[in-house]
């Protein structure tokens, strides 16, 4: 591998960004030792900023720490990926309801031009994947409460640990698809309540296919 080129200013945030792409592209799979002495001379620093961005990963829950074995790369268990979708569909509802209310038709537009972006891709699965998680993020931001977002982002790095994504199971592209276009007529008529409850489905419906 080629040496990544890293400017001083935040060293440790750029290689917990370089080391946080390999772990969702599973180059460093779940339960996988992470060798700092490696990954130091590939990307040409000590081990200092290395320590640091594996400390930032782990507060994220994509590193776990282990007393005198080193860090891991976290791997998701049952319990795990049911509680992030049960708090994913709390935080991404309630953002829902928020925006059926609060959103200008500007706004609106916009999530709906990102809406036909998203169903004209239901047969690219990778752009689908992008637009999808574009979706969600716009929505929230259009709801506008930088706590929850930092909650959700959060929330999303696990979920991504995920070795079963929910949308690689077969028809489940379709099914969301269908959720969205649900959604996106409970915002559209500012029908708050059904909005929420689009939303809640869409997450349960997705935990079922993702475990």
């Amino acid at each position: 591998m080629s040496a990544l080129t890293l400017t001083p200013r935040a060293l440790y945030e750029e290689v917990a960004e370089a080391i946080r792409q390999r772990i969702f592209q599973r180059e460093l799979e779940p339960g996988s030792w992470i060798d700092e002495l490696k990954i130091a001379e590939e990307y040409g620093i000590s081990r200092t900023p290395l320590r640091e961005a594996l400390k930032v990963l782990a507060a994220e829950g994509l590193v776990t720490m282990k007393v005198r074995r080193g860090a891991y790369v976290t791997e998701v268990s049952e319990k795990d990926l049911t509680d992030v979708y049960h708090m994913l569909s709390l935080l991404e509802s309630d953002a829902a309801g928020c925006v059926a209310l609060n959103a200008t038709e500007s706004q609106l537009a916009e999530l709906q031009a990102l809406h036909q972006a998203l169903e004209i891709a239901i047969d690219k699965r990778e752009t689908f994947f992008e637009l999808n998680e574009q979706f969600h993020m716009l929505l929230l931001d259009i709801a506008d409460n930088r706590w929850r977002n930092q909650m959700v982002a959060d929330l999303r790095k696990v979920m991504k640990l995920n070795r079963h994504n929910s949308l690689l199971k077969t028809g489940r592209v379709q099914e969301s698809l269908k959720e969205h276009q649900d959604l996106m007529r409970a915002i559209a008529s500012r029908n708050a309540t059904e909005a929420v409850a689009c939303m809640k489905k869409h997450f349960e419906n997705g935990l079922e296919a993702a475990a």
